[in-house]
């Protein structure tokens, strides 16, 4: 004979699991059981959310003045390009980037650059730097002849600085955007050492088709 405990787990069970079936496939307008409200429902605020607590009302609170990121590189020379004076543009790239330990020298400097250069550089300049990508094709077919992106072989970006092309990287310029947000500053300078390979691999004045 089973005891009373047993009986009234058999009974409870045999009540419940007709209303378990019952829930497969259908629809409810009652709101779901949540066993712990605190992680369903937490009290915060969402973007751009407004606020009663802060005078100006501001949920998403501005940066403190002067604050500076842990993360962000400083030297203008290695973050700009640009000489320490702001007089003009670094003509090589900072042996800090070289020597760097993530990379340990021009050779894999060059290597990693290659990598980067593949995803973010070769849609529009194509795999040679001839500026004859996939986008550039489609945009002229589809019309808009003035998107023409640069060759990289011709004597204005040959003789450029190596500063003026990271900075051209970081800032973007005419139809290009700029790629500070998606590339770090040591792999923007490592596609400047992948370019520069471009160029010396390629004879002055010609063009590949990719």
């Amino acid at each position: 004979m089973k005891s009373l405990p047993q009986l009234v787990c058999g009974l409870a069970l045999v009540a419940i699991t007709p209303g378990l079936a019952g829930c497969r496939g259908s629809t409810s307008k009652e709101s779901p059981i949540v066993g712990i409200r605190n992680m369903y429902d937490q009290p915060k605020y969402d973007v751009q959310e407004e606020s009663s607590f802060f005078a100006d009302h501001r949920s998403m609170r501005p940066l403190v003045d002067g604050v500076i990121s842990t993360e962000e590189e400083i030297d203008p020379r290695l973050a700009q390009g640009r000489l320490e004076d702001q007089s003009g543009y670094v003509l090589t790239i900072p042996t800090e980037i070289v020597n760097d330990p993530k990379f340990g020298g021009m050779e894999k400097l060059v290597a990693r650059g290659q990598a980067r250069y593949g995803v973010y550089c070769t849609p529009c300049h194509d795999g040679t730097g001839s500026g004859n990508g996939l986008v550039k094709k489609r945009a002229v077919a589809g019309g808009a002849t003035a998107f023409a992106p640069p060759t990289f072989h011709q004597d204005r970006i040959r003789h450029m600085p190596d500063g003026q092309l990271f900075a051209t990287i970081t800032n973007g310029k005419n139809n290009m955007p700029p790629y500070a947000m998606q590339i770090p500053v040591t792999d923007r300078w490592a596609i400047v050492a992948y370019v520069r390979a471009l160029q010396i691999a390629q004879p002055k004045g010609t063009e590949v088709t990719p």
